[in-house]
């Protein structure tokens, strides 16, 4: 189980010292920068210590800090949930344990088209989301609508910014369908992309489903990164004008 998060666990007075990394024999230099930047990323560090599957731990903590959507209760799913940083977090947060006496406790389903190492407090499937009839497995599985969908996933990188860019902003779009079809009204969105132009329909669509939308990178995003989170609150229900063309159709 993590640790709670939060407190500095490395000592003061310490001087952190930059790892060097050499470029060894048959890796490329960009595999070098790579290793070099994780080797020196304090949140990769911080991960080790307080026990979280990956750095993007901290992504998601520090969007609930600030929007408080994770609350006991909570039923969550999270989409394409590998390698389970995110679910550590719910579990916790939304008590899905059972170990906050007198809270609420919450629901958490973690969906991924791979295996995932199993997590206490959260039920795990590998489910395609957009396969016909995934919205009802999940409602089926959660036991009812959700109040909370989120989504950190990222379409395989091809090397051209561009399109990467409209490939995960499709990616968005697909996981926002999604969320209208399983979530319960006042519910919230929660999905990674990428900066690059491209973002206006998206957030057109969002603005006219939920009451809130927001566009934020978290201190965890890496700085020399195009990453951002959009953050959508307030679902306004299945009555909503959910009429324009999903993605491909």
């Amino acid at each position: 189980m993590a640790k709670t998060p939060g407190r500095n666990t490395s000592g003061r007075g310490q001087r952190d010292l930059k790892v060097k990394v050499r470029t060894a024999k048959g890796r490329k230099l960009s595999s070098t920068r790579w290793l070099e930047r994780q080797l020196n990323d304090p949140y990769v560090q911080r991960a080790k210590r307080e026990g979280y599957r990956g750095r993007a731990a901290y992504k998601i903590l520090e969007l609930d800090d600030r929007f408080r959507f994770l609350v006991p209760g909570a039923r969550v799913v999270d989409l394409g949930c590998a390698p389970g940083g995110w679910l550590q977090v719910a579990v916790e947060r939304v008590n899905a344990l059972g170990t906050k006496p007198g809270k609420r406790v919450g629901r958490l389903l973690g969906i991924d088209l791979q295996e995932v190492e199993p997590l206490a407090g959260a039920e795990v499937h590998v489910l395609d989301f957009l396969e016909d009839g995934a919205d009802d497995k999940v409602k089926a599985w959660l036991g009812g609508q959700a109040d909370v969908v989120m989504s950190d996933m990222a379409a395989a990188s091809s090397g051209h910014k561009q399109t990467d860019h409209l490939r995960i902003i499709t990616l968005c779009e697909h996981a926002a369908f999604f969320a209208f079809d399983v979530l319960a009204p006042g519910g919230t969105f929660v999905a990674k992309v990428l900066a690059g132009g491209a973002e206006g329909e998206l957030m057109h669509l969002l603005k006219k489903n939920f009451t809130k939308v927001h566009n934020v990178k978290p201190p965890a995003s890496r700085s020399d990164s195009s990453e951002k989170f959009v953050v959508a609150l307030g679902f306004r229900g299945r009555d909503a004008d959910t009429r324009d063309a999903r993605p491909g159709d």
